[in-house]
């Protein structure tokens, strides 16, 4: 899972990337991985890892502005924070995948049920509805 983060991108306040995050998980894995279960059985995540620093960046065509609404935040978060929030992200996903909690026409939630899906799904609904009328 640590290999699907992107290291180029801007670390949080501990200045690890993910490369320097999977080194340390390759020298001590059952002690990385015994944090991060303790933590996820407790329900408490280290207050490191809720830590972020957010940067205000100017929103696309706003540059001349001097208005405050021409800035969007963002947060950099720390690395071990993006991996809890995968790995909840990715057990809270299976759970209702394999229940099937969701309704089916349930889109944006999940990879592969985008806002195109949706807008194909009603293309579809509509011609389904307007061939099955009867005049």
């Amino acid at each position: 899972m640590l290999e699907k983060f992107d290291p180029s991108k801007a670390p949080g306040e501990d200045e690890l990337n993910s490369d320097i995050f999977l080194e340390i998980f390759k020298r001590f894995p059952t002690f990385i991985t015994e944090i991060y279960n303790e933590s996820l059985r407790k329900g408490q995540f280290h207050k490191q890892w809720k830590r972020s620093i957010i940067i205000p960046i100017v929103k696309p065509g706003k540059e001349g502005s001097t208005d405050v609404i021409k800035y969007r935040p963002i947060s950099l978060l720390n690395i071990g924070g993006k991996v809890i929030e995968k790995l909840l992200i990715d057990r809270i996903n299976h759970h209702v995948s394999s229940y099937s909690l969701l309704n089916e026409n349930q889109y944006g939630l999940f990879p592969q049920k985008s806002k195109i899906d949706a807008a194909l799904a009603a293309k579809d609904f509509v011609r389904e509805t307007y061939n099955s009328r009867t005049v």
